[in-house]
């Protein structure tokens, strides 16, 4: 009996390490698409920045700029509701894509605010979603309470940003820019969480483990724009 029960118990330290063994390494891939995403961006953005014919392309065509805003909303619709169905090359594709066309209209943000507070504010947004993803993926504690609060707040910054293209309030907009921080910051644990909740054990490198992984990139490097965008909004210094 004695016997029986340390074979179970040491089934189960396997087993629980196995697990925790395969969501670090599955976190890190999701980590590393999100990394190859940003750092596409940035790259884009800088050159577009540093073109002034490209710049002038973007900014002095009001139907290219929007063209390209609509192209990075589908790109994401794209990508949330054919993921099952579509090969994982070409979510990679999509992803990448998105990425860069988020590069050049990024790129306008190097007209509006200086270099130097634009690399402060992504210094700071580094450092609080790295501490928020960690204790997402760290924390014992379920984080799925916060869900239907943080996505009704989320709902309410993107109606209170519309209005206020009418009302061009500025309450409006620095209450929604201090609640997105909160907001974008809640998000970065809670999707870090969900993101490990929902990767399937035992399907390690293949197609399927693959296009989770771009999936969780897209939701981690959407908190992470977004939550940059606030804190730029608080701490930049405009030209």
């Amino acid at each position: 009996m004695n016997d029986r029960f340390f074979t179970n118990s040491s089934s189960r330290t396997v087993t629980s390490e196995k697990v925790a063994g395969e969501n670090r390494r599955f976190l890190v891939r999701v980590y590393n698409w999100m990394g190859t995403g940003l750092a596409l961006t940035g790259a884009i953005a800088w050159f577009v920045a540093d073109s002034p014919s490209l710049l002038h392309a973007i900014l002095g065509n009001q139907l290219i700029f929007w063209g390209l805003i609509i192209c990075e909303l589908g790109a994401v619709f794209y990508l949330s509701a054919m993921i099952n169905r579509i090969s994982a090359q070409m979510a990679m594709a999509v992803f990448i894509g998105y990425a860069i066309l988020n590069g050049l209209t990024f790129s306008t943000i190097f007209v509006a605010y200086t270099h130097s507070s634009i690399t402060t504010a992504f210094v700071v947004t580094g450092g609080m979603f790295g501490a928020m993803s960690f204790y997402g993926a760290t924390t014992k504690s379920s984080l799925e309470s916060w869900g239907s609060f943080l996505f009704m707040g989320l709902v309410g910054i993107v109606i209170a940003s519309v209005v206020n293209i009418f009302l061009n309030s500025p309450a409006v907009y620095w209450i929604s820019t201090y609640a997105g921080v909160l907001i974008f910051t809640g998000l970065t644990a809670y999707d870090t969480q969900k993101i490990l909740k929902t990767n399937i054990i035992g399907n390690e490198g293949t197609d399927g483990d693959t296009k989770e992984a771009i999936m969780g990139a897209l939701t981690l490097y959407l908190d992470f724009i977004n939550l940059f965008l606030m804190l730029l909004r608080i701490m930049g210094n405009r030209r």
